[in-house]
């Protein structure tokens, strides 16, 4: 089974997912609120930035195969 890692990548719930993970883990070794915080920002960001290059990468190939 291959996995689409380009539809995973654009998943609002992918990164919904890493988010709490991250926050879960963070929390679990006594991480302070400061650092949790930041840290999920900083994961947030990674996460809508990728969105982005997908979305646009398909929009331009898109553009240019004529469909």
């Amino acid at each position: 089974m291959k996995i689409n890692w380009i539809q995973k990548l654009s998943s609002r719930k992918f990164w919904a997912g890493v988010v709490s993970f991250t926050t879960a883990i963070l929390t679990a070794f006594n991480a302070s609120e400061l650092t949790s915080n930041q840290v999920t920002l900083i994961v947030s960001g990674i996460g809508a930035l990728m969105i982005y290059m997908l979305a646009e990468g398909k929009a331009d190939s898109t553009d240019r195969s004529g469909r």
